[in-house]
């Protein structure tokens, strides 16, 4: 199929990520010079073999069954050491002469040995053959690995929803790092939605070289002396610290919440404001063409905003503004005192300029009728619009200027390319490529001054978000440099219609309440700190880089998350621990400065074993997501493609070549990573990344945008969604909490197998796509009949469970059982082939033959 890489020598077509597999990767900031490789199609490379054509003759089965058995007695036996490899030769090379099952002594050594993991770190080395075994998805939810650490740093470690590694045990040195083809970064949740110990103390204790936040990894030599954990300075206890507030005490700073807890908050001082904090300002600009008018947002927005008028963050200081455009400029002027709001119209829109700088931001309290007034007449006033032209960029330049001497967040609604003015926009899509094998072009901006407005926004502490609701092609991927740079958020709905399309409505209406309700902290920058001996070199996500350390976030939000590529400079040999800490300064909504502080703390090892033991598959995939964005903008689609298939060659090449000469026909892979290719997979069927069947370029780039700012949860969901059966749905299982049952359900493969014409079955791709919740029904229903039956009452509890665990509510799609409906179901089945993918097992095939090269 056109979507993989051809066949002969895929590992020559693209270059790696870097000389080891993960170069820093310009990312898009910083434009990398293009290297650019198309991938050629492959006329046949899988033939038509399926599932079943693989299933094993009886002698192979009884080789699995007892390299399973044999796996056990030697783990039972356990000869002094933990074992760490095992595999038995496949059946096309079983001969009179097979050779004897390796000893003990030279399965642990064969990757190193295992420095005293607990059975749970054997269990993930366990290798698996995953030609041969085909139920590898767990009953739930992939949890993140535990990090081998003591008890007592466990229990103080840094949650993986906020703070994780792809290798929960770093490997001392990067020639082990390079071993293992794996690559080494962070996923940062910073500003997620947390009850936390708030300081308020005259001293914020910092480790006096590099300024490391005190933190419950840090060594006390003694009362008056503590060491720094990732430089290992020596540094004094102040005075101050000596007293405990929480438990009155006086000489016992080991016990602070400071150094109880990995993550806290700080509220600063003076010393950490370049100026008087903030207030919250909210800027509005709204898009009033013909073609906003006809697509009717405007109504729910102003009834959203009305509604939510009072729970809007901030205090007594609030400020607001609105800005309508269409190809003029409109001001309203809301000053307290007017019996009603004036229009102010500005037409030169080549030399935009404020026709008032007192009366257009306003005090949300004092003017709060005018407000109200002004959301009311909104709809009305431009209901008749027949002006087809859109001035967005003159309207984001008059926006810039408006709330410079402040700061605060400007919220842009657009439904159109922009024609007019600075910032004017062509169509760059053509229809017929969109089904393109060859992968898609203008993924990048077509003009600079999207990105350049919003560093200048940036430099003046305004972020900058975006809603676009459009029918046409739109240029986002121009447009959502302005968000990218300024640390905003792009929220993106196709066809978006408030007749036509009732999905996008309801989607459209729950994202705008929860937007406008969440928690925002504005003027922020974050540095990320880590073990002496470990550098960062990448930043993935929504943000301006002011140093090599330091990001610029404008506004930042709860539901944004950041990734990181890292390497290791010099050896962490005298080192059992790594650590990671990012500090996060703000302003809250009510105008006080405060510092948020993560801190993780790693294992430091030195055999590959523990590194493959430790790997987390999940973040392992979500950093090269990153990765493969950033690849396909500044190379290609098929180059970051390739990319992604050699990361799985190459840990199937280094394991194997690793594994001294235990040897084993098939594609083997240690258990922490046996999911690995199935997620590959995924993310090349993802619309970011698929090749060979239509996708709308503004739907690439969207899905793109959602790659790089999506907490990790809600990416692996995109990537591979979760897949119950709930007309069976038991109690068997269930979690209770408080006076709720709520049944857990198990997991199913993605593919059409396990689906049956007399199930239900619901699908939860995350909240980020226009078809979130998918039902397979054999009759039509528009929403979840609320019956008073046990099956009803088992599957509302168990969805409304999956509804609180997120931050955006999700919409539920019922789709009947017809060919119309199943289509969009079907595309979700990963492991499947379709006309222009490859199934999950021609897949494992491919990479078996890459490797076996």
């Amino acid at each position: 199929p056109e979507s993989m890489p051809p066949s002969s020598n895929v590992t020559n077509q693209a270059q790696p990520y870097g000389s080891y597999g993960y170069p820093g990767m310009q990312s898009g900031y910083r434009q990398g010079p293009a290297s650019h490789t198309d991938a050629s199609p492959s006329d046949d490379l899988y033939g038509q073999s399926n599932y079943q054509q693989y299933s094993q003759v009886s002698l192979q089965q009884k080789c699995v069954t007892t390299q399973r058995l044999f796996y056990k007695i030697a783990h039972l036996m356990n000869f002094g050491c933990k074992l760490s490899c095992l595999f038995v030769r496949g059946v096309e090379t079983i001969r009179p002469s097979l050779q004897p099952f390796p000893s003990l002594s030279e399965l642990s050594a064969a990757l190193g040995g295992l420095s005293g993991v607990p059975e749970l770190e054997v269990e993930a080395l366990r290798p698996i053959n995953l030609l041969q075994e085909r139920n590898l998805l767990p009953p739930r939810p992939l949890e993140a690995p535990e990090p081998n650490l003591s008890p007592d740093l466990k229990k103080v470690n840094c949650s993986p929803q906020t703070f994780r590694c792809t290798l929960t045990s770093v490997p001392q040195t990067q020639a082990l790092l390079n071993k293992a083809r794996l690559p080494l970064g962070l996923l940062l949740h910073p500003f997620r939605d947390l009850q936390l110990p708030v300081i308020t103390s005259n001293t914020i204790v910092r480790c006096r070289s590099c300024r490391t936040y005190i933190n419950p990894f840090v060594t006390f030599l003694d009362q008056r002396r503590w060491k720094c954990n990732l430089c290992y300075r020596v540094n004094d206890v102040p005075d101050e610290f000596m007293y405990n507030p929480v438990t009155r005490s006086y000489g016992e700073p080991h016990k602070r919440p400071e150094v109880q807890n990995s993550t806290v908050e700080f509220i600063a001082s003076s010393d950490y404001m370049l100026r008087p904090p903030q207030p919250a300002a909210y800027l509005f600009v709204l898009d009033v063409s013909h073609n906003a008018v006809e697509a009717g947002y405007l109504k729910y927005f102003c009834e959203s905003l009305l509604g939510n008028l009072d729970k809007l963050p901030g205090d007594s200081r609030t400020r607001v503004g609105f800005l309508t455009f269409d190809s003029t400029i409109h001001f309203y002027n809301l000053q307290e005192g007017l019996s009603q709001p004036q229009m102010l119209v500005v037409s030169d829109i080549d030399d935009v300029f404020i026709p008032s700088h007192d009366s257009l931001m306003v005090n949300l309290k004092e003017s709060n009728e005018l407000v109200k007034d002004l959301l009311k007449s909104l709809p009305a006033l431009f209901s008749q619009s027949r002006e087809t032209h859109s001035a967005l960029g003159p309207a984001l330049q008059a926006a810039f200027k408006l709330m410079s001497p402040t700061g605060g967040r400007i919220t842009v609604f657009q439904t159109q390319l922009p024609t007019l003015g600075a910032g004017k926009l062509q169509s760059r899509e053509d229809p017929n490529q969109r089904s393109s094998s060859k992968g898609a072009h203008h993924l990048g901006p077509a003009t600079d001054f999207y990105k350049k407005l919003a560093l200048d926004c940036s430099g003046q502490q305004i972020g900058v978000d975006l809603f676009l609701l459009s029918s046409q092609y739109a240029d986002l991927a121009s447009l959502a440099c302005i968000s990218r740079y300024s640390a905003g958020s792009v929220f993106y709905y196709p066809s978006f219609h408030y007749i036509h399309n009732p999905a996008q409505l309801e989607k459209f209406q729950r994202d705008l309440e929860r937007y406008l309700t969440r928690k925002i902290g504005f003027e922020a920058v974050m540095r990320i700190r880590c073990t002496k001996g470990l550098s960062i070199h990448t930043f993935h996500g929504n943000f301006f880089v002011r140093s090599t350390d330091l990001l610029s976030l404008a506004n930042v939000n709860p539901d944004s998350a950041f990734a990181v590529q890292m390497s290791v400079e010099d050896s962490l040999a005298d080192s059992s621990l790594a650590c990671f800490q990012a500090a996060l300064l703000y302003t809250s909504s009510k105008g006080k400065r405060r510092i948020r502080v993560h801190t993780l703390c790693l294992p430091v090892v030195s055999q590959l074993s523990d590194v493959y033991a430790g790997a987390d598959v999940q973040a392992i995939t979500c950093l090269l997501a990153n990765m493969a964005i950033d690849r396909s903008i500044s190379s290609s689609l098929s180059d970051a493609r390739d990319a992604l298939v050699n990361a799985v060659v190459d840990l199937g090449s280094a394991y194997k070549s690793n594994v001294s000469n235990l040897q084993q026909s098939g594609l083997v892979l240690p258990a922490a990573m046996r999911l690995f290719p199935l997620y590959i997979l995924a993310l090349l069927k993802q619309k970011a990344l698929r090749t060979g069947t239509s996708t709308r370029l503004d739907e690439r780039v969207f899905a793109m945008c959602e790659f790089k700012t999506q907490p990790l949860q809600q990416l692996m969901r995109m990537v591979h969604p979760d897949l119950y059966r709930l007309d069976n749905i038991s109690d068997q299982g269930a979690l209770h909490l408080n006076d709720t049952v709520v049944p857990q359900p198990h997991l199913l493969h993605l593919s059409a197998e396990r689906l049956s014409r007399d199930g239900a079955f619901l699908m939860d791709c995350g909240n980020v796509s226009s078809e979130k919740s998918l039902f397979h029904l054999r009759c039509c229903f528009s929403h979840i009949p609320e019956l008073e039956t046990p099956l009803s009452e088992r599957v509302r509890a168990f969805l409304d469970w999956l509804h609180d665990n997120r931050a955006f509510s999700s919409t539920i799609h019922v789709v009947k059982d017809d060919a119309s409906a199943k289509a969009t179901l079907f595309q979700h089945l990963v492991e499947d082939r379709s006309e222009w993918a490859s199934s999950y097992h021609e897949f494992l095939q491919h990479i078996q033959q890459q490797v076996s090269k």
